[in-house]
């Protein structure tokens, strides 16, 4: 009996965690400065709540950034399994694209909470760079790009993106950019 009635303020808890979350991630890239005591009451949850789960600034902007890349890795699963590699990969490229633009204000964010001396590292975009691993080696084996293209390769090619205004026309300059990266990973691909 009294797991059940743990159960039910654990999924509060982790509802109130979430909640936190996704207010933050939409006021931290509005504005990289917006007090933790506002983003509680966005959320509904009282100051008292946000410090347990996050204990400053820094945790919750970096659980932010954490949760945010990981949402885009995980997504070249899913599209690998419903599309075939190269239709997979160019929708993971849209996906980081929209990503990058959306999250651009959180990149603000992220810089104050990094950029001083002493404090926490920027996290590695490991689950980003495994998760276009595997969508490059389905498409090797696929035989859709050249084979031997790294993950540094493909994300060094794809960094003009990281320079793209968020407030200008950037989808169409982005699909500009992961044309011509395509169209140069397709050059000297057995299936084409």
């Amino acid at each position: 009996m009294p797991q059940q009635k743990d159960s039910p303020r654990r999924s509060d808890a982790q509802r109130n965690r979430e909640r936190i979350l996704q207010v933050a991630l939409a006021e931290l890239s509005h504005c990289a400065d917006t007090p933790l005591s506002a983003i509680a009451k966005k959320a509904g949850v009282g100051q008292g709540t946000l410090y347990r789960n996050f204990p400053n600034r820094e945790s919750l902007v970096l659980e932010i950034y954490r949760h945010e890349m990981q949402q885009v890795a995980d997504c070249a699963d899913h599209l690998l399994e419903t599309r075939a590699p190269d239709e997979a990969l160019r929708a993971w490229m849209d996906r980081l694209s929209v990503f990058a633009m959306a999250k651009a204000g959180l990149a603000d964010a992220l810089r104050q909470v990094t950029g001083t001396p002493g404090g926490p590292a920027k996290p590695s975009p490991t689950p980003v760079a495994s998760a276009a691993e595997h969508l490059l080696r389905a498409n090797e084996e696929a035989g859709t790009i050249r084979p031997g293209v790294t993950v540094d390769d493909f994300l060094l090619a794809i960094t003009g993106l990281w320079q793209l205004d968020p407030h200008d026309d950037w989808q169409s300059r982005a699909t500009r950019l992961f044309d011509l990266v395509l169209d140069g990973l397709r050059t000297g691909a057995p299936n084409t």
